[in-house]
C-alpha cells in the first residue's frame, strides 16, 4: 500500500512539472519575441532618423536596438555604419568584428575591418584582415596595406617585395614608390632609391617634403647640382623654410660654388642663431676658399668672441693672414693656436685646414 502511494505521488509530481516547464518555455519564447520586436522597433526608428539626416539620433536608436537583441545583424550593420560616419572608429571596428563572429565573412565586412585597422595603426590586424579579404575576394588590392606594415616595421626586404606587387595592383598610388624609395634610402642604397623618389613625386606633385628628401639623397651621393635643384623645387612647392632647410640650402649653394647666395642664406640663419658656431665656420670657410680672406677672418673672429679657446678658428685666422701676405702675423697666430691644441701641428705640416672646420 505504501509503495503504491509513493508511485502515485511521483506521477503527480511529474504531471505538475510539465505545466511549469511549458510555462517557462512560453515565457522565454514570449520574452525573446518581445525583445526582437523591441529591437526591430528601434531599428526602424533609427532608419527613419538616418533617412532624415539625423545621424546622431539614428545612432542612439541603433544602440537601443542592440540592447534588446545583441545578435541583430541588420541593426549591428547599421550601428557600425553610424559609428563610422560619426568618426567613432574604435566603436566601428569592434562592431564590424562582432559581425564577423556572427558569420559575416563577406568581402565588404573584411574591407571595413582592414581599412579601420590600417587607420587606427593596428598592424597585426591589418595583415590578418588583408589576408581574409583576399580570400573572400581575390580581386581585392591588399598588398599596399601589408607593404606599409612591413615598411613601418623596418622589414625593408619584405616591404620592397610586397610593395612592388602593390605597384602592379595600383600604379597610380604615389605612396607605394615613396615607401620603396625610403626603404632603399634607409639602407643607404641611394642609387636604388632615386628612381622611386622620382616616380613618387611624379605621381604626386604636391608632396614638397618628398622632393626635399630626394634632394638630401642626392646630397648624400655628392650630386650637388641635383641636390640644389630639388631643394629649391621643394621650397617652391611650399616646404617650410625653417632653420634646417635654410642651412641645407645654403650648403647646397656653397657646394655648387655660388658664394653670394650661400652666404646670404647663412646670414639669414645667423639672424636667428647668431652664436651658431657651425654656421659661422661654414661662412668663414666659404670666404676662405673664395680667396676673401678678410671676410673669413671676420667670421672666425666672431667664433672667438663666443669661444676664446677655439684653437681651430685662431689657426685659420693665422692661415688667412698668411694668404693675405702678412706671413709673420699669420705664423704667430698659427703657433699660438698650436700651443693651445698641439694636434693642429699636423695640419701645419700638411698645409691644410683642420678637420671639422
Amino acid at each position: 500500500m505504501l509503495t503504491l502511494l509513493k508511485n502515485r505521488m511521483k506521477k503527480s509530481l511529474k504531471l505538475c512539472a510539465i505545466p511549469a516547464l511549458l510555462f517557462l518555455l512560453a515565457s522565454s519564447s514570449f520574452a525573446f519575441s518581445q525583445n526582437k520586436d523591441s529591437a526591430d522597433h528601434y531599428l526602424q526608428k533609427g532608419l527613419v532618423e538616418k533617412q532624415n539626416g539625423r545621424r546622431m539620433e539614428s545612432l542612439k536608436q541603433f544602440e537601443k536596438a542592440i540592447k534588446y537583441d545583441a545578435g541583430h545583424k541588420i541593426a549591428l550593420t547599421e550601428l557600425a555604419s553610424a559609428y563610422l560616419d560619426l568618426r567613432k572608429y574604435h566603436n566601428a571596428l569592434e562592431t564590424y568584428k562582432k559581425l564577423e563572429t556572427l558569420g559575416d565573412v563577406s568581402a565588404a565586412n573584411y574591407k571595413q575591418l582592414l581599412t579601420l585597422s590600417h587607420n587606427l595603426k593596428q598592424p597585426d590586424d591589418v595583415v590578418l584582415y588583408a589576408t581574409k579579404l583576399k580570400q573572400a575576394d581575390p580581386s581585392e588590392k591588399v598588398n599596399y596595406y601589408i607593404g606599409k606594415v612591413r615598411y613601418d616595421q623596418e622589414n625593408y626586404g619584405e616591404a620592397i617585395q610586397v610593395l612592388n606587387d602593390a605597384a602592379k595592383e595600383d600604379p597610380k598610388n604615389a605612396e607605394v614608390p615613396y615607401m620603396i624609395a625610403r626603404s632603399y634610402a634607409d639602407m643607404l642604397n641611394y642609387k636604388q632609391a632615386i628612381p622611386f623618389f622620382q616616380k613618387a613625386v611624379q605621381l604626386d606633385t604636391t608632396k614638397a617634403y618628398w622632393i626635399y628628401e630626394m634632394s638630401m639623397v642626392y646630397y648624400a651621393m655628392n650630386d650637388d647640382k641635383n641636390a640644389l635643384k630639388y631643394m629649391l623645387e621643394a621650397g617652391n612647392k611650399g616646404l617650410k623654410r625653417d632653420n634646417d632647410y635654410l642651412e641645407n640650402l645654403g650648403i647646397a649653394y656653397l657646394n655648387v660654388g655660388n658664394l653670394d647666395k650661400g652666404v646670404a642664406i647663412m646670414t639669414e640663419i645667423l639672424k636667428r642663431k647668431p652664436s651658431d658656431i657651425n654656421i659661422l665656420n661654414m661662412v668663414a670657410e666659404a670666404y676662405y676658399y673664395k680667396g676673401k680672406y678678410q671676410e673669413a677672418i671676420d667670421y672666425w673672429d666672431k667664433i672667438l668672441s663666443y669661444d676664446m679657446k677655439n684653437a681651430s678658428a685662431l689657426y685659420m685666422i693665422g692661415m688667412s693672414y698668411q694668404k693675405k701676405g702678412d706671413k709673420e702675423k699669420g705664423q704667430l697666430l698659427c703657433d699660438k693656436a698650436i700651443e693651445m691644441d698641439p694636434s693642429l701641428a699636423s695640419f701645419k705640416q700638411k698645409k691644410q685646414m683642420p678637420g671639422g672646420l
